[in-house]
C-alpha cells in the first residue's frame, strides 16, 4: 500500500472515530430514529438482505434489524473469519456474542460465505464515502473482499453519519465503491 494513500486514511479514520466518540447521546438517539426510518423505506420489496450488528460508535443498526425481522425480511449479518472472509448468519434479534475481532454477532446457525449471493440488498458499515460511492471502511477489507467477489451484487448501500459524506476519500485499486448512503438526513443514491 502506498504510504502517502495508507497515511491519509489513517489520519481520516482517526478523525472520524474522535468525532463519533465525542457525539451527543441526544444526537445518537435522534440518528438512530431517522437511520431507522430511511433504512425501513430503503428495503421497500426486499425478501432478504445482508446488513450488521453496529458497534457503540457506528450509526444504530438494531432497531431497524428488529423493524426487518417484524416485517418478514430475512436479515443476514457478517462473522469475520481468519482468512479475511465473512461468514453469515440469519438476524433474529435476540442473543449476540462477538467474532473473533470483537464485532458484534448473532448466535444463530453459521451460514458460508456464499449465503450473501441471495440476498435483495446490502447494508455496509464505513468511516466516510464520497460523492463518486467510494467507501472508506475501517482498514480491514472484509467487505472489500465479499463486494470484489460477487459475481452478481445487488444494490450496496452504507450507513454513516452526515459528516462522514465527504467530497472525496483516499482509495486504492481494491477499494470497493457502493450505490449510496443512508444518513440521518436521508437516502442519497449515487451514480454508477
Amino acid at each position: 500500500m502506498p504510504d502517502g494513500v495508507d497515511n491519509q486514511k489513517r489520519a481520516l479514520r482517526a478523525e472520524i472515530r474522535e468525532r463519533r466518540r465525542i457525539t451527543p447521546a441526544h444526537e445518537r438517539a435522534a440518528s438512530t430514529a431517522a437511520v431507522t426510518a430511511h433504512l425501513s423505506q430503503l428495503v421497500t420489496g426486499a425478501r432478504s438482505i445482508a446488513a450488521y450488528l453496529s458497534t457503540p460508535d457506528e450509526p444504530e443498526t438494531r432497531e431497524f434489524l428488529s423493524w426487518a425481522c417484524t416485517n418478514g425480511i430475512r436479515v443476514l449479518v457478517p462473522l469475520s473469519r481468519e482468512d479475511g472472509l465473512l461468514d453469515w448468519a440469519p438476524y433474529d434479534g435476540k442473543d449476540e456474542a462477538e467474532d473473533l475481532l470483537g464485532m458484534p454477532v448473532p448466535t444463530t446457525e453459521l451460514l458460508g460465505p456464499i449465503a450473501i449471493n441471495d440476498v435483495d440488498l446490502i447494508i455496509v458499515p464505513a468511516a466516510c464515502v464520497d460523492r463518486t460511492g467510494m467507501r472508506m471502511g475501517w482498514g480491514r477489507g472484509y467487505f472489500d473482499k465479499t463486494l470484489g467477489s460477487m459475481e452478481r451484487r445487488p444494490p450496496v448501500y452504507a450507513v454513516i453519519f452526515d459528516s462522514e459524506f465527504l467530497d472525496t476519500v483516499p482509495s486504492e485499486v481494491h477499494d470497493q465503491r457502493v450505490d449510496g448512503v443512508v444518513t440521518p438526513s436521508g437516502i442519497t443514491k449515487l451514480a454508477p
